[in-house]
C-alpha cells in the first residue's frame, strides 16, 4: 500500500512532473539530479528536461526548505501555506547554531536587505551571494552564507529558481511565485499535512508523521487524535505497531494487493520513500540495512520491487548503465527484467532534451 501510495507499486505511474509532486507532497531535493530521478521513478514518461521545465517556465514546482528542514521539491501551489506552516518552526531550531556561528538580529537583518538588493536586480547563485555577504563586511566564511540564505528563505524573502551555468540560483519569492489566495493556517495547515501525508504514506503512524514532517511528535499525535474523532481515519495493525488509513480509501486494504507482475523501480540516493517513516523495516531488511544506509548520512540509490529493497545500484556515464549490486545472488528473474526495463527508461530520462 506504501509503494503504491507512492507511485512506485502495482504499476502506479502518474502522467506528468507536476502530478508526481502533487501526489507524493514532496520530493527530497537535497541533491537536484537525485530529486529529478525521484520524480521518474515514479512517472510514466518524464525527461530531466520536462522535470527543468516544470521547475523553471511552468513554475509548477519550486524547490525550498520544508520537511524536517531540509530541500525538497513541491507543488507551488502549496508553497506558501507550507512555509508559513513549517517555516517558524525551523526558524526555532536553528537559533542555537546561529547564536554559535555569531549570526545575531542585526546581522541576519543586514544580510537579508543585501540578498534582497542583489535579488532585485535577477537570480543569484550562493557564491554571488556569499561574495556580497563579503563586500559588505558581513559574515562569508563557513557554514554562515548557508544560514543567513537559509534563514532568508525559511522567512520567506528568497527561494530556489533558474540554474544558472549548471548551479543553483536565488530569486526573490515575491517575484518568482506571488501568493494566490489564504492556504490553509495554524491547526488547520497541520491537519491538511497529515492528510496529504497519509494520501501518499499510509499505513502510518503519528511517530512516522513527525518523522517525515519535522513537526513536533506532540503536534502529530493531536491531529491524529482530532482526525480520529472526527472519522477521518481509521486503525490498522502493521509490523512495528498500530498504523492508521484515511478512511474514504481504507477499504482499499481489503481488496487485491501484490497480483499483479512485479513492478520494480530504480531510487534514486535519499528517496523520500526511505525518509518517511521512523521504521526502515518495510521497506528495507533489516539484515541489509548498512547497504543502503552505509554510514555519514548516505542513503544510497536502490533497487526496489514490489516495495522492498532488493539491492542498490550506481548510475555509470560512461556505459550509460546501472550498475546493480543485489543483496540476493540468486534474484527472481522478474528483477532482472525489471531492472532493464528501469535502466531503458533512466536512459532516455537524460538523453532526451524535450
Amino acid at each position: 500500500m506504501r509503494a503504491r501510495g507512492q507511485g512506485l507499486g502495482e504499476g502506479a505511474r502518474h502522467g506528468s512532473v507536476a502530478e508526481v509532486v502533487e501526489r507524493v507532497v514532496a520530493v527530497q531535493a537535497q541533491d537536484a539530479s537525485a530529486a529529478a530521478l525521484g520524480i521518474r521513478a515514479r512517472a510514466a514518461d518524464v525527461t530531466t528536461a520536462r522535470v527543468r521545465r516544470a521547475a523553471e517556465s511552468e513554475r509548477s514546482i519550486v524547490r525550498g526548505w520544508f520537511m524536517r528542514g531540509t530541500l525538497q521539491l513541491v507543488p507551488a501551489a502549496d508553497f506558501h501555506w507550507l512555509l508559513g506552516l513549517l517555516g517558524p518552526v525551523f526558524l526555532r531550531q536553528s537559533e542555537r547554531r546561529y547564536r554559535e556561528l555569531g549570526l545575531d538580529e542585526d546581522v541576519c537583518a543586514r544580510a537579508e536587505a543585501e540578498f534582497a538588493k542583489v535579488l532585485a536586480e535577477g537570480p543569484a547563485t550562493r557564491a554571488e551571494l556569499t561574495g556580497r555577504l563579503a563586500d559588505r563586511g558581513l559574515p562569508s566564511q563557513g557554514q554562515a552564507p548557508f544560514h543567513l540564505i537559509r534563514r532568508a528563505a525559511l522567512r520567506g524573502v528568497l527561494c530556489h529558481g533558474p540554474e544558472l551555468g549548471g548551479e543553483a540560483a536565488f530569486v526573490l519569492l515575491p517575484d518568482w511565485l506571488p501568493a494566490e489566495g489564504r492556504g490553509p493556517v495554524g491547526e488547520q495547515a497541520e491537519t491538511e499535512l497529515a492528510l496529504r501525508y497519509l494520501r501518499a504514506h499510509a499505513p502510518a503512524a503519528p511517530e512516522d508523521f513527525a518523522t517525515w514532517s519535522g513537526l513536533p511528535l506532540s503536534a502529530a499525535r493531536r491531529v491524529w487524535r482530532a482526525l480520529g474523532a472526527a472519522g477521518r481515519i481509521v486503525e490498522c495493525e502493521a509490523p512495528g505497531g498500530r498504523c492508521a488509513l484515511l478512511a474514504a480509501t481504507a477499504g482499499e486494504a481489503d481488496g487485491p494487493l501484490g497480483e499483479g507482475p512485479p513492478d520494480v523501480r530504480l531510487l534514486p540516493a535519499y528517496d523520500n520513500y526511505l525518509l518517511a517513516y521512523r521504521s526502515r523495516s518495510l521497506s528495507v531488511p533489516s539484515a541489509y540495512e548498512r547497504q543502503v544506509w552505509p554510514g555519514g548520512g548516505q542513503i544510497r540509490p536502490t533497487v526496489l520491487m514490489d516495495g522492498l529493497a532488493y539491492g542498490t545500484w550506481a548510475w555509470r556515464k560512461r556505459k550509460a548503465a546501472a550498475d546493480v549490486s543485489l543483496f540476493d545472488e540468486d534474484p527472481d528473474p522478474a528483477l532482472a527484467e525489471g531492472i532493464a526495463a528501469e535502466t531503458a527508461y533512466i536512459r532516455r530520462f537524460l538523453e532526451t532534451d524535450r
